[in-house]
């Protein structure tokens, strides 16, 4: 028997790196409504959360502004930007032969999110998908990390959320499943490490062991 049966991923960051199209797009706006006012920094910290979370941190009076133009400079150069992180799809395919069932729980908006899992052939390995639209509450909540085991039919006992951000872990963490932070998150390893991720990985074909290893007896 697997440890994990079912595998929830965080997208951005997570499975495709779109660090710099995210970035990219944040300045874009931002540049365009506050000339020389943020840099990349300020941006950081905030990565993870919904979009209209952050762009009212950034710019409240035109928050559905600023959404706007971000969302269709991102569309404009999504595929330009858009990698593959290191052994993501190769693990994923190996995942799904093992019987996993695996998902998505993201905080973008749908249309977005599913073109970049089908840039890299991933949608085929998906049985669940969570979008923003999908839940009233976002990570940190759990509302998205349930909603992903209800579309699974999964056992929480035996499901896995993996991410970048300290808002995928505590998601997990509020869900009552395990979790995985990567250490090619642009916030660190470190810093996700003292949210205590049940793992760390270093590179995703980690996973198979992890999903492999022995359940320890009650």
């Amino acid at each position: 028997m697997l440890r994990y049966e079912y595998v929830l991923f965080d997208l951005d960051g997570t499975l495709i790196d779109t660090n710099n199209l995210i970035l990219t797009s944040f300045m874009y706006t931002l540049e365009k409504y506050y000339p020389g006012k943020y840099t990349r920094d300020d941006i950081l910290p905030h990565m993870g959360k919904p979009l209209y979370d952050q762009m009212e941190i950034f710019g409240p009076e035109h928050v559905d502004e600023l959404v706007q133009v971000y969302r269709e400079h991102n569309d404009l150069v999504h595929d330009e930007l858009v990698r593959e992180f290191p052994n993501v799809v190769q693990t994923v395919h190996d995942l799904a032969a093992m019987g996993v069932k695996m998902g998505i729980v993201t905080t973008k908006q749908r249309h977005t999110a599913e073109m970049g899992v089908r840039m890299f052939g991933l949608d085929k390995y998906m049985d669940a998908f969570v979008a923003y639209q999908d839940t009233e509450e976002h990570k940190p909540h759990p509302a998205p990390v349930l909603k992903a085991i209800e579309l699974l039919n999964a056992d929480p006992t035996r499901t896995l959320m993996v991410g970048d951000s300290q808002y995928d872990i505590q998601a997990a963490q509020n869900a009552g499943v395990a979790s995985a932070g990567v250490a090619w998150s642009l916030k660190g390893a470190s810093f996700l490490s003292t949210f205590e991720p049940t793992y760390l990985l270093n590179d995703m074909s980690d996973l198979i062991q992890i999903v492999k290893q022995p359940i320890e007896s009650e």
